[in-house]
């Protein structure tokens, strides 16, 4: 079974950079894609990255510009690079995982990390 580790998350302040990471655990073969979803206190949750597995990567474009979310060569890790964080990137960040689907909907994702906090300063 798939399991995703999420870790990395921390406080900073405006205009720092930090680097989240998921760790995959278990056979991945069947993985299409994986992505990046965050969601604020009482606001819905949002898609920011998604990485198919060919490669391709497509950003929200809140963060489009400031985010990256490369992979390691064997696929146990995913990154979530952030450059030049806003108080309003502040979030429970989480890593997901499909099978099929991969649209910027949290329910085509199947597997699901714990989250981790991302709290930005001003």
């Amino acid at each position: 079974q798939v399991q995703l580790v999420e870790s990395g998350g921390a406080s900073v302040q405006a205009g720092g950079s930090l680097r989240l990471s998921c760790a995959v655990f278990g056979y991945s073969y069947t993985t299409l894609c994986m992505a990046w979803f965050r969601q604020a206190p009482g606001k819905e949750r949002e898609g920011v990255a998604v990485v198919l597995s060919d490669g391709n990567q497509s950003y929200a474009s809140s963060v489009k510009g400031r985010f990256t979310a490369p992979q390691n060569n064997a696929k146990t890790t995913l990154y979530l690079d952030m450059n030049s964080l806003k108080p309003e990137d502040t979030a429970l960040y989480y890593c997901a995982a499909a099978d099929w689907g991969c649209s910027w909907q949290s329910s085509d994702y199947r597997y699901w990390g714990q989250g981790t906090q991302v709290t930005v300063s001003s």
